[in-house]
């Protein structure tokens, strides 16, 4: 009998590749890169926040890692947008630590993609 690992399984290493973090990173640049690329107005403040509004000013983002009463809420950035259509109401969203810089890029590049139409 020939037991010789011909009927054995092959040894198996899988492939590792760098992807994206699943939780929360930390890093605003995602965000501010795509915002600054689209003309947005970026302020940043002393306490490490960072304040941008859109060219046409109906769309405010908020990066507050250092804004004590976001903290309390358990957010970290917050985007309120004003519709053009004067019957609609003003939205807020709100997204917390654990949530990746790169989800809200792309909540926010499907929010200006939508407007742009």
């Amino acid at each position: 009998m020939n037991t010789a690992g011909s009927n054995l399984p092959a040894l198996f290493r899988p492939v590792v590749t760098e992807r994206p973090s699943l939780v929360g990173d930390g890093c605003a640049d995602p965000v501010i890169s795509l915002l600054s690329e689209r003309g947005w107005a970026i302020v940043a403040t002393p306490e490490a926040n960072t304040h941008c509004t859109s060219p046409d000013g109906r769309v405010y983002v908020g990066w507050l890692p250092e804004d004590t009463a976001a903290w309390r809420r358990g957010i970290v950035w917050t985007v309120q947008a004003t519709p053009a259509e004067g019957d609609a109401e003003p939205w807020v969203q709100e997204f917390g630590p654990d949530i990746p810089s790169r989800a809200v890029a792309g909540f926010l590049e499907a929010l200006i993609s939508h407007a742009d139409r």
